[in-house]
């Protein structure tokens, strides 16, 4: 293993301090089953809401696996029995999967339309 030094160290933590006051995170995420949506309330007070079927990995979900979720810090959300991952800047920005399941997803919007 290799060893780090005190200033790489104290680097390592000023960048999590810096993310930590900058980056969008979680207080609390939850599955809405009449809407279908996943409201995702953040530190800052404001809410946020997706269409949970539009996640990638959780089109084809029951609404118990959708339900199941856990936010872990505050940055990101996770399904564990759906190997599922975002994170909250992601959502905020519109990023549903992955850059060949967003090209997708975009082209289906499209005809939809």
């Amino acid at each position: 293993m290799a060893s780090l030094t005190d200033a790489q160290i104290d680097a390592a933590n000023e960048r999590g301090r810096i993310v930590h006051e900058t980056q969008p995170h979680a207080r609390t995420a939850r599955y809405d089953r009449a809407s279908g949506q996943i409201v995702i309330e953040l530190t800052n007070g404001a809410v946020y809401s997706v269409p949970a079927r539009y996640l990638q990995g959780l089109a084809e979900a029951t609404d118990d696996q959708i339900a199941n979720l856990d936010i872990g810090g505050g940055y990101g959300l996770h399904w564990d029995e759906l190997d599922a991952d975002f994170t909250v800047g992601g959502l905020l920005a519109g990023r549903f999967g992955t850059e060949q399941y967003m090209k997708a997803f975009r082209e289906r919007m499209q005809h939809a339309a």
